[in-house]
């Protein structure tokens, strides 16, 4: 894809936070402060003070909204969804250089909750995804005991499981085993 270094890391940073849900078949990274500690220093997410409770369900909430981005079932919808999540969010450009990263904008207003900053960041980065006519990309692993999302990368928009290493080797083993005893 051809996209700058801070749009790709807003896009896994934006997959990320929607498998940290159960609804995507694993368990809830974001049950805690702790959980969304950790989830802010796993993505340098710079510009955050002391989290509290309403930042913990600003950012469940927000991940669900992003899932529903994921998981819509055509780009009208994609596009309704993520205006409507956008639309609640206070966006204010502006350049920036911090912790060592070259020049990149960020659309999160000054003084922002972690919830705003995230839903402009990651928001903004998928609305041009979205504009760049790349929505088939937002994708759901093919593996049928998986409902990670992910963002395919791939050249040739092939990609089908969230991880080559764990679902897509599970999913062409059990292949393997099928035709072997057929």
């Amino acid at each position: 894809m051809p996209f700058g270094h801070d749009m790709v890391h807003s896009l896994a940073t934006a997959v990320d936070l929607v498998n940290t849900s159960p609804s995507t078949g694993g368990e809830d990274r974001l049950d805690s402060l702790d959980g969304l500690g950790e989830f802010v220093d796993r993505w340098q997410i710079s510009g955050v003070g002391e989290l509290g409770a309403a930042d913990l369900g600003q950012v469940r909430a927000l991940r669900e909204a992003f899932h529903k981005v994921f998981t819509a079932p055509d780009q009208a919808t994609a596009v309704i969804r993520l205006n409507t999540l956008l639309s609640e969010t206070r966006i204010t450009p502006r350049l920036t250089e911090h912790d060592g990263h070259s020049l990149h904008v960020h659309y999160f207003a000054p003084g922002a909750s972690l919830g705003e900053h995230l839903a402009a960041d990651l928001g903004v980065a998928l609305a041009h995804l979205l504009v760049e006519g790349e929505w088939e990309r937002l994708r759901t692993c093919s593996a049928p005991d998986c409902e990670r999302v992910f963002v395919d990368e791939s050249r040739n928009r092939s990609r089908v499981y969230c991880d080559s290493r764990t679902c897509g080797n599970r999913m062409h083993v059990a292949a393997y085993r099928a035709r072997r005893r057929a």
